[in-house]
């Protein structure tokens, strides 16, 4: 089958791959009818990680059930199903508690497993053709039969799911303020997510138009644009002492807004891992709370400083402690929110679907990787078919 497969730096090409097999009677292989590229592959595109050519990427997959595996009691063939990007074994304790996350069985010697990640366990990504999806009963969610709600329904894999769980570790109540830090399709969804709970008035901060844009017209957010002054600054002026609650939706791959901008392009030597989380301790007034679902990482070879690469992050502790703020961080226990989101989705109460922009063929994935590694205008989103 054919497949998205990593080379090196900043090269993917679609290559042919041996397809999936039952490997367990719990197992499904699904035919893949919408993948996604994310944020997080491009750590592994730009080689900030280390991982190896031959690497089949994507962790946010959808499709119908080609097989199942003797041991799978709720699917069977053709069904629609989406596959959380967490590989979860149901059964652990954390598991047991939702953090599936965390899991403690899929992925030996690691809290955690993924779909075509490096060091997230031994599971081949879905930008391809076919994908097999372990414990499948617990970790297959299924879609009314068809194709509707096509894009709005791969959100579930990861992005919209994710969003949801920054505010939720940030502890967001209705009524409540927020500012969310990255306008990228998860802080898109952080402030969408805030709008769906009914929060008083949402923030977004980001140097993107296109994506401001969005946070405008679809989480009714004020958007400030880093690039045109302090974001701290500016959200105190329209806010006074500072909002309820924060949303890290970047990351360590920041920008830090006091470096040159130079042209348009996205450039990795204006990074600063800590900026962003201490913009929002100065952002969040005295005891407010902080979730934190942008990755950050023990060390990352490829990062512009020594610091960085050392995963030494030069937070404003003293600052955090003085103010009292609380933080909540994590990646998402994508299987404690999906079913209810995607009941939202079937019953016209969210469509996350307006941050998908592109919805192009496996074949243009090494083009489209360029893009939206470069942080193009107009590249929110993009959404591959095989």
């Amino acid at each position: 089958m054919n497949a998205v497969v990593y080379q090196g730096e900043k090269d993917v090409s679609v290559e042919e791959v041996e397809e999936p097999e039952i490997q367990h009677p719990s197992d499904v292989i699904i035919d893949i009818s919408t993948t996604a590229i994310c944020g997080s592959d491009l750590h592994m595109y730009e080689g900030r990680t280390d991982a190896d050519p031959g690497l089949v990427f994507g962790h946010e997959n959808m499709g119908t059930v080609e097989e199942a595996g003797e041991g799978v009691t709720t699917l069977e063939e053709g069904d629609r199903v989406v596959a959380p990007f967490n590989v979860a074994c149901g059964f652990c304790q954390n598991c047991e508690e939702g953090k599936t996350g965390f899991c403690t069985n899929v992925n030996p010697g690691f809290a955690g497993g993924a779909y075509g990640y490096v060091a997230m366990g031994p599971y081949t990504g879905g930008q391809a053709e076919r994908l097999r999806i372990p414990f499948a009963d617990f970790n297959a969610l299924k879609l009314p039969p068809g194709d509707e709600h096509e894009d709005a329904f791969a959100m579930l894999a990861d992005i919209f799911p994710t969003g949801w769980h920054g505010t939720e570790l940030a502890n967001l109540q209705p009524g409540e303020s927020v500012a969310v830090y990255g306008a990228g399709p998860v802080g898109l969804m952080a402030a969408y997510s805030a709008d769906i709970k009914g929060a008083s008035e949402i923030y977004v901060v980001d140097r993107v138009e296109s994506r401001l844009e969005m946070a405008e017209d679809h989480a009714d957010a004020t958007t400030i644009n880093f690039e045109e002054g302090d974001p701290v600054e500016q959200i105190k002026d329209e806010h006074g002492g500072g909002v309820d609650k924060g949303i890290d939706a970047v990351g360590y791959q920041a920008i830090d807004p006091d470096t040159d901008p130079g042209d348009d392009a996205y450039d990795p030597a204006r990074e600063n891992p800590a900026v962003v989380l201490n913009q929002l301790i100065q952002t969040v007034r005295p005891t407010g709370e902080l979730g934190i679902p942008g990755l950050y990482v023990p060390s990352d070879p490829g990062a512009p400083s020594e610091m960085a690469a050392q995963g030494r992050l030069g937070i404003d502790f003293g600052k955090l402690f003085e103010k009292g703020i609380k933080l909540g961080t994590g990646q998402c226990n994508v299987k404690k929110y999906n079913r209810y989101l995607r009941d939202l989705i079937i019953e016209g109460r969210a469509d996350p679907s307006f941050v998908v922009t592109h919805r192009v063929g496996l074949d243009e994935a090494p083009e489209m990787y360029e893009k939206f590694d470069n942080r193009e205008e107009g590249v929110v989103k993009v959404l591959l078919e095989p």
